[in-house]
C-alpha cells in the first residue's frame, strides 16, 4: 500500500513543478482501480468530509419550507427553496440542470423528499445529488457546517475517479490530512480495500499529472 510519505512527496511536487497562474489552482487527488467490476454495476458515491477546510466551501441547497426553511437560512445556506417552487423548477428542464448543477449537495425536509424525487429524481439521480434527507428538528446549523467542509466522490462506469482535495496556497500536511480521508473512505468502499488500488496520483488544475506510484513498490 502507498505510504502517507509518498503521498506527500506528490503533492509537493505536484505544487512545484505547476506553473504560476491568475488563478489559484485545485489539488486533485486520483485513484485508477483494478479487479472490480463496473460492468456489472458497482460504484461508489460516497460524500467525505475533509478534515481541512478548503478555501471554498461546497455550496448547498436546502428545500425546506416553514420553520426549518427559516433555521435554513439562518445559518446561511446557499439557497433555501420550498416544495412548490421544487415543483415550478421540475418543469422547466433547463432551470432543473442549473440548480442541481450549481449546487454540490442538496438537504431535503423528509416531508418534501417524495415531491423532490417525482419532480427533480430524473435530474438529481444520474449526477448522484439525491437529497439528504433532514428530519423534524435537525440540527440545521452543524448539519450545513459538515457539509461545507464536505466534497462528493463518485465512481460509476469507470475504473478511475478525481476530486478536489484543495488548492495550491493549502499548506501540503492540510493536503496530505484531506488526500488520506478520501483514500480511507474509499478504501472502505471497495471489495478488497487497498488490494483494488492500483495507482494513486496527484495533480493541479493545469499541472501535469505526477509519475504514478504503484502500491507497494519502493
Amino acid at each position: 500500500m502507498i505510504t502517507e510519505s509518498q503521498i506527500a512527496q506528490m503533492i509537493t511536487d505536484a505544487k512545484k513543478n505547476t506553473k504560476e497562474r491568475k488563478f489559484k489552482q485545485a489539488v486533485e487527488l486520483i485513484m485508477v482501480f483494478r479487479d472490480i467490476d463496473v460492468k456489472k454495476g458497482f460504484a461508489i458515491n460516497a460524500t467525505v468530509q475533509l478534515p481541512k477546510k478548503m478555501n471554498k466551501s461546497s455550496a448547498i441547497c436546502v428545500i425546506a419550507s416553514g420553520d426549518l426553511g427559516i433555521k435554513a437560512k439562518g445559518a446561511n445556506a446557499d439557497l433555501v427553496v420550498d416544495s412548490a417552487q421544487v415543483t415550478q423548477m421540475g418543469s422547466n428542464k433547463r432551470e432543473s440542470r442549473k440548480l442541481i448543477n450549481g449546487y454540490d449537495f442538496f438537504l431535503a425536509d423528509t416531508s418534501v423528499m417524495a415531491n423532490v424525487g417525482k419532480t427533480l429524481g430524473q435530474f438529481m439521480g444520474p449526477r448522484g445529488k439525491m437529497p439528504t434527507p433532514l428530519p423534524f428538528n435537525a440540527p440545521i446549523e452543524s448539519i450545513l457546517d459538515r457539509f461545507r467542509s464536505s466534497i462528493r466522490v463518485r465512481l460509476k462506469n469507470s475504473l478511475s475517479l478525481a476530486c478536489k482535495i484543495g488548492d495550491e496556497t493549502m499548506s501540503d500536511e492540510d493536503l496530505l490530512a484531506n488526500a488520506n480521508a478520501v483514500i480511507s473512505t474509499i478504501e472502505k468502499k471497495l471489495p478488497s480495500g487497498d488490494k483494488n488500488i492500483k495507482k494513486i496520483m496527484i495533480k493541479t488544475s493545469m499541472g501535469k499529472i505526477v509519475k504514478p506510484i504503484q502500491p507497494g513498490t519502493k
